[in-house]
């Protein structure tokens, strides 16, 4: 670049010029320094830049969206020779901001395959986002808000939880104690409900609580307590296959592996040993899930010996009110709950959702409001969850089935998201 402007400027310096030609040779030679510079440093700003990849988020609804989250696969990207994805941060690409987000190993190989994030989007709406390589001490603070774990300490539950709602279900230690007649056992595959309500994690210090003083979390100190019954009853989402008229259901599950906790997401696996229905052997293993901001779990079963499967919610002693939408793919329960209310759902999505059967019965925890599911290519997906009315979320059995609708709508119409 130098050698560049030595030559211009030697070319200025020899052409013939009188006094106007002096002032001319200085502007040109003014000039001729500014332009240069400015290609200097437009040159050691483009070094400077990272590499960036861009994400486009489209909202095709028209009403805005959040706590939805967007999930960007390594395997979807072409990195650059270097780059490790690893480091990669989302930012805001018109504020600039860098938003809150997390790696996922989702096949558990060591290194993480997987970003998550959460953007809000505007009614018909899109909106751009940049992966880029940056300072992490940049990135915002963020709490495990979804966080699960397996807890031996309570026999061998595995308990999961965001920030609006916490569940748990019940391990072989706990089904050996009820076939062995020992006091503290629990034979089911229901799912139980934690009523939290508090936004910040509780199964620790509830877990904690227990231990000092047995049942402790049984009783409302603030932030919530389990007063939900599961018995052998489905709980909020356990499944069944049904023969002959009857539902047949598994027991408790077998093994466990934690995928991820974090700030979006946590996910986990458990894992069946194969039961009989009435003379039909089915395997079963759950993908459970639960993201920040949802009152649903999602449920992926892989499941073999059976081409439909059913999903319950439990009826308790038959005080509720259910109510479905065949059409949208849920069911719900609105049900009183010591002295409040609350209500249970479970949704099936992109119309697998086959029929629905309110089951009641006289047998203790066996009445239930089922949904069929079609299994396609040995795999079931739902949701299922609960909003409690003393959580400050939902006044009224309309406010619980309006979430309902908008989830399915959502989910039914994903966010569209395109990398470049």
């Amino acid at each position: 670049m130098i050698l560049l402007t030595n030559i211009l400027f030697r070319y200025v310096r020899n052409t013939h010029y009188n006094r106007k030609t002096i002032k001319k040779r200085n502007k040109l030679k003014n000039k001729l320094s500014f332009t240069l510079l400015l290609i200097f440093c437009l040159t050691l700003s483009w070094a400077q830049v990272k590499s960036v990849h861009t994400v486009t988020v489209k909202n095709t609804l028209d009403i805005n969206r959040s706590f939805e989250t967007v999930e960007i696969n390594k395997a979807n990207l072409t990195l650059n020779a270097g780059e490790d994805f690893s480091k990669l941060m989302v930012q805001d690409k018109k504020t600039k901001a860098i938003l809150v987000s997390q790696f996922v190993d989702t096949n558990q190989d060591g290194e993480v395959d997987q970003l998550l994030f959460q953007p809000e989007i505007s009614a018909k709406s899109k909106k751009q986002f940049q992966l880029v390589v940056g300072d992490n001490t940049k990135k915002p603070e963020s709490i495990d808000y979804c966080y699960s774990r397996f807890v031996p300490e309570r026999t061998d539950d595995y308990a999961w939880e965001n920030n609006k709602v916490g569940f748990r279900t019940f391990g072989p230690t706990a089904q050996k104690m009820i076939e062995e007649s020992m006091k503290g056992g629990t034979l089911s595959s229901g799912i139980d409900a934690w009523s939290k309500r508090v936004d910040y994690p509780i199964i620790n210090k509830w877990y904690g609580k227990a231990i000092k003083e047995i049942g402790a979390y049984h009783r409302d100190s603030g932030e919530g307590l389990d007063n939900f019954h599961v018995g052998v009853s489905r709980g909020i989402g356990g499944i069944a296959v049904k023969r002959d008229g009857n539902y047949y259901v598994s027991r408790n599950f077998t093994n466990w592996k934690t995928i991820t906790t974090g700030p979006i997401r946590t996910s986990f696996i458990l894992e069946y040993a194969n039961w009989d229905a009435n003379g039909q052997i089915i395997s079963e293993k759950k993908y459970i899930s639960l993201d920040y901001g949802s009152n649903l779990s999602k449920f992926e079963i892989e499941i073999s010996g059976t081409n439909i499967v059913n999903a319950g919610i439990t009826l308790h002693e038959k005080k509720g009110v259910s109510s479905k939408n065949t059409e949208s793919g849920w069911i719900s329960y609105w049900e009183p709950l010591d002295d409040s209310e609350f209500g249970t759902g479970l949704f099936v999505p992109n119309k697998n959702l086959t029929s629905v059967d309110l089951y009641e019965t006289d047998l203790k925890d066996e009445s239930n409001f089922y949904a069929e599911i079609q299994v396609q290519n040995k795999k079931a997906i739902y949701y299922a969850g609960f909003g409690w009315k003393k959580s400050g979320q939902f006044e009224t059995k309309e406010s619980w089935e309006n979430y309902l609708n908008a989830f399915a709508l959502k989910t039914n119409n994903p966010l569209i998201i395109s990398l470049k």
